[in-house]
């Protein structure tokens, strides 16, 4: 789960971390009486959007008084921002962040991320801050410094000593400052079960001070059951409506770009199942993994998700079953295309408990459903069928 900037920061500085005054702001009217409020020589107006790329696109502008903060804001506010990462049609900007700007004289990066390889979080470090860190990793992989957080010893000298010769760092009381930000991030990810924490850029400022001038947060969606006061902070407005309509189900569901829906039981063989379908000269519409035990409802709701994208041309069901019998997903298959008027072509793969059960429950159903035994045949079928339209 992703959370704003503005979020990030609130959480941030209750941990003690330098991080820049601010103010969020929701219309063009309380940009302007905030400014106002704020009163300071420089102003930064950013846009809140779960994104990156903000500043290239015009998300983050400096003001140096109130009329230009107000500019900034009609400029922004309610406005569909483009980045690389939002694709073309952008998102709406429905929230602003008016923060104190800050004499910058050098940028770096700074990040926490799970290295799944080694099951332990490790620190990207860089110079070439304020930059996508994407572009300096594929142009000057030396640049980046990464360095493994072990579990049982956290935040050590070496760590510090690694970030601050990769900063060009010599100052005792900087590095001995930058020994206590590594640290305190560190603790926001234990305390929060956050899985990456991005500082871009991070500052060395005109005064000698390590500064947090972005933050971003994202946290590990299966851990927030403990963490309320975090989830109290997700903005769905930011999510796909689809996944989010998913998440509320239990399903997992992630949209994609191609025209082919898929419903699969597993992440493993979603994957697989994605894989075939390209294999096969298509590209998949989405990931949606409907879980071991789904029920018939959930099976039914897990269509009307794939249906509700209009660029669903065909869909593919691949159950294997073991605890989830097949003879309910049949069942469960039959229910959902008689009620939502299925009009696109349909194949299914059932295979394992009560698979013959279930492949006759669909072969006598009357309905345009072909059931198959071969998950290739299957993607073979399907990707056929849609071309064929």
């Amino acid at each position: 789960m992703n959370i704003h900037e503005y979020q990030a920061k609130r959480l941030l500085k209750t941990y003690g971390l330098p991080v820049s005054e601010g103010v969020m702001v929701e219309s063009v009217f309380d940009a302007e009486a905030q400014a106002k409020i704020f009163n300071k020589p420089l102003m930064v107006v950013k846009a809140q959007i779960h994104a990156g790329g903000r500043g290239k696109a015009g998300g983050v502008v400096l003001c140096k008084s109130v009329e230009e903060v107000k500019a900034a804001a009609e400029k922004i506010l309610h406005k569909p921002l483009i980045t690389h990462q939002t694709g073309p049609q952008g998102q709406i900007v429905r929230r602003l962040y008016i923060e104190d700007g800050a004499n910058i004289d050098q940028e770096f990066y700074l990040s926490f991320v799970l290295d799944r390889a080694h099951g332990c979080m490790t620190i990207i470090s860089s110079r070439e801050g304020g930059t996508e860190i994407e572009e300096v990793a594929k142009k000057s992989p030396e640049k980046i410094t990464k360095t493994l957080i072990y579990p049982a010893t956290g935040i050590m000298g070496y760590h510090v000593r690694h970030v601050a010769k990769t900063y060009g760092l010599n100052d005792k009381d900087q590095i001995k400052k930058l020994g206590e930000i590594l640290t305190k991030l560190y603790q926001v990810l234990l305390d929060k079960d956050a899985d990456l924490i991005e500082i871009n850029p991070f500052v060395l400022t005109t005064e000698g001070n390590l500064h947090l001038l972005d933050a971003k947060i994202s946290f590990e969606g299966n851990a927030l059951f403990k963490h309320p006061d975090i989830e109290a902070l997700r903005d769905e407005k930011e999510e796909d409506a689809l996944e989010t309509l998913a998440r509320e189900q239990d399903l997992n569901y992630i949209k994609l770009d191609g025209n082919i829906g898929c419903m699969v039981n597993g992440a493993g063989l979603a994957m697989a199942t994605m894989d075939l379908i390209k294999l096969c000269g298509a590209e998949p519409a989405n990931f949606l993994d409907v879980g071991g035990t789904a029920s018939q409802e959930k099976v039914e709701t897990a269509f009307k998700i794939i249906l509700s994208d209009k660029d669903v041309k065909g869909i593919l069901v691949n159950i294997f079953g073991g605890i989830m019998k097949c003879d309910i997903i049949a069942h469960g298959i039959i229910a959902a295309a008689k009620s939502l008027h299925v009009h696109v072509p349909l194949v299914v793969r059932l295979q394992g408990t009560n698979s013959p059960e279930g492949q006759k429950i669909l072969r006598d159903s009357g309905l345009n459903i072909k059931a198959i035994d071969s998950l290739d045949e299957a993607s073979e079928e399907i990707v056929k069928q849609v071309q064929a339209v």
